[in-house]
């Protein structure tokens, strides 16, 4: 996500470094290069040049200039208006004191709504709420059909409407059949279009009306670009959107959507679509998203998403380990399993700083296969080689990838591997990480306070 708006402004930043004093000369070269990247990622124009202007004004201040580290100065900036331009505090989803609450899915065709709304219902279930689904789109051919598939696989009820062909009479039964058997949210997948017209526009109009939702949810592209910006502005106009959700920012998206879309429309993004599979939905986090942008890593999300992998007993005894320094090769094959289980790893790796012990881990492209073969060499180890690594000598590694089908620089490569693995995890679990993991252990992590109230 961001990975080419990641290194350009990066690089934009770099002739700032190691200049003693700020000046309008090369504050505005730096810029330049700031908002050449910005369109690049196909961010709105007027955003752009309302950004640029609040940091030219904040960095020429005289504050600043007589800082030791202008760089770190500008980049502070840089932050705070970043975070500012997509909302600064996540927006929390809005719940209705009448059973159900409401969600209106709404958007074009081809968006991700259908699945989007799949993901949203797993993403309540684990938050124990008990949502129902329904599909109103009885234009498009099995539709509803591919609902009741998402929603089969999610192990989230759909209500089928069997014998009714009207948008609105599915909606009502819908409502009535979730209240009836005891459902807290009615997610309602409507129908799209190719575009903006008017019959769509009305009939979700009406479906608003009847069922007065708590929220109406816009489902946007995220790989189109200004015009999933453009799409949310009309439907907002129309329809009185409360919310986004941006999907797909997970493939070739230069990110200018998620930059955009709420100074341009007003409304909160509330999530992001990262993947295809059905928990990959992730709560909008601006001060997240915009430290993603700038290479510095999102530790907390990365925690979060490690918290629903690990059980508590399992984090704090790793964490007892790292801080002992008796994290063996056994450990770090188990670490291997259970980061294989919170998704596709190149994402996971996105999540890390791109500066410091974490520079060459944040950029690195993991092959899945590569873990498998991993796991291979350290299972053809001895207990005792497992536990204290360094008694693996020449002989040894021979012995070790005859018996995983490996060779031995694929044996030294995981050692290797391995030694930098512990090495970081150790930095890390005595720092600001450690703290953290001792506090989601303990079951006060930061996890839903925002979203999931």
């Amino acid at each position: 996500m961001f990975d080419s708006l990641q290194d350009k402004i990066q690089q934009a930043f770099k002739g700032l470094r190691g200049q003693a004093k700020l000046t309008p000369e090369s504050v505005d070269a730096t810029l330049r290069e700031v908002r050449l990247a910005l369109l690049e990622a196909d961010v709105n124009l007027e955003v752009v040049k309302h950004l640029l202007e609040r940091i030219r004004a904040q960095a020429l201040d005289q504050e600043v200039q007589a800082s030791l580290t202008p760089d770190q100065e500008v980049l502070r900036i840089v932050r705070d208006e970043l975070i500012d331009i997509l909302g600064r505090e996540p927006v929390p989803l809005a719940f209705s004191n009448e059973y159900p609450t409401v969600f209106l899915m709404v958007g074009l065709q081809g968006s991700g709504k259908t699945t989007t709304s799949g993901k949203l219902a797993r993403w309540l279930s684990q938050r124990k709420r008990r949502p129902l689904l329904v599909s109103t789109d009885v234009y498009r051919p099995a539709a509803r059909e591919q609902l009741a598939v998402v929603a089969r696989d999610i192990g989230v009820p759909c209500f089928s409407g069997q014998g009714l062909d009207s948008p609105i009479a599915l909606a009502l039964a819908a409502r009535k059949d979730a209240a009836d058997r005891g459902h807290d949210v009615l997610i309602v997948d409507t129908a799209g279009r190719l575009h903006i017209d008017e019959e769509l526009m009305n009939e979700v109009s009406e479906l608003r009306t009847q069922l007065r939702p708590s929220e109406v949810l816009l489902v946007a592209d995220g790989m189109i670009g200004q015009d999933a910006v453009h799409s949310a502005q009309e439907f907002h106009e129309r329809l009185g959107t409360t919310g986004v959700i941006l999907t797909k920012l997970d493939g070739d998206a230069r990110g200018g959507a998620a930059l955009s879309i709420h100074y341009v429309t007003g409304q909160p993004i509330k999530f992001i679509g990262v993947g295809e599979k059905y928990d990959a939905l992730e709560v909008f986090y601006p001060d997240r998203i915009v430290s993603r942008i700038l290479g510095m890593g999102d530790l907390l999300s990365l925690i979060e998403k490690a918290e629903q992998a690990i059980d508590r007993n399992q984090a704090l005894e790793m964490h007892r380990k790292l801080q002992t320094d008796t994290f063996t090769l056994a450990d770090f094959r188990d670490q291997l399993r259970q980061m294989r289980s919170l998704g596709p790893l190149e994402q996971m790796m996105g999540l890390l700083p791109k500066v410091g012990i974490f520079k060459d881990a944040a950029r690195a492209h993991v092959d899945e296969k590569e873990l498998i073969r991993i796991e291979a060499i350290i299972n053809s180890m001895t207990a005792q080689e497992r536990r204290r690594h360094e008694l693996i000598n020449g002989k040894r590694r021979k012995r070790i990838a005859r018996g995983s089908g490996t060779t031995v620089q694929q044996v030294n490569q995981v050692l290797r591997q391995y030694v930098q693995m512990r090495k970081m995890m150790k930095s890390v679990s005595v720092g600001m990480l450690g703290r953290q993991l001792s506090r989601l252990t303990a079951g006060a992590g930061p996890e839903g306070k925002a979203a999931a109230s």
